[in-house]
């Protein structure tokens, strides 16, 4: 009997073998996934329904399932940690996203997937706030810093899925803080923020639960 087999069976054989295995692939791959994005919501359901399932096919490679059925995501945390380079911009800036979504969560600004939208002007300011002054990325570079949050699952700029809030907010576009940048940055990217100071060195974040060492090390 195959792997996925008692699986397949729950689902009448609606799902084939492959579905599971893609399903199961792009889980690693993405390192979360969010059922409101296009082409992801039947992943989702297979993860969400098959949690077991999944947990138990992906233990053995290293990684943690987790589902959040109530903001409808999942995310594969990888258990042990591994040096990744990432710049100085790339962690600071997703340093900032966590303490910006901890913030307006706290508040209760955020919509029903648990979404924090952050116009551009606030990022900045926010941005300068944290880091002590240095100046946030703007235009293609900024561009550039969001396709890598996009890739760590952990923020979307507002025009991706569909949305207009950049339109309304008379800006090309919005900063959509996801909810699983609480899963991704753990306590550990907490800590950094809380003792952050101008001169302190960015030691790097945890990118789904890797360590990440910035390439040109302090601030």
């Amino acid at each position: 009997m195959s792997f996925w087999a008692n699986a397949v069976e729950g689902t009448r054989n609606a799902v084939t073998e492959d579905d599971f295995e893609a399903a199961a692939n792009r889980l690693v791959t993405e390192q979360v996934l969010y059922a409101a994005d296009r082409g992801s919501k039947v992943a989702y359901g297979l993860i969400r329904d098959f949690e077991r399932d999944f947990k138990r096919a992906l233990e053995p490679l290293g990684y943690a399932v987790r589902v959040n059925s109530q903001l409808r995501y999942a995310c594969a945390i990888p258990k042990h940690a591994k040096s990744s380079p990432v710049t100085v911009e790339q962690t600071l800036l997703a340093l900032v996203l966590r303490k910006i979504f901890d913030e307006e969560t706290r508040n209760g600004h955020h919509d029903e997937n648990g979404e924090v939208a952050c116009d551009l002007v606030t990022l900045e300011v926010k941005y300068k706030q944290t880091t002590g002054g240095r100046e946030l990325a703007t235009g293609g570079k900024l561009v550039a810093l969001m396709q890598w949050m996009r890739r760590w699952g952990i923020a979307r700029v507002s025009d991706e899925e569909g949305d207009h809030l950049g339109h309304y907010a008379d800006q090309p576009y919005m900063v959509i803080i996801r909810p699983g940048i609480a899963e991704v940055l753990g306590e550990a990217a907490l800590t950094r923020i809380a003792l952050f100071t101008p001169d302190a060195e960015v030691e790097g974040i945890v990118p789904a639960a890797e360590v990440v060492m910035v390439e040109d090390g302090a601030v």
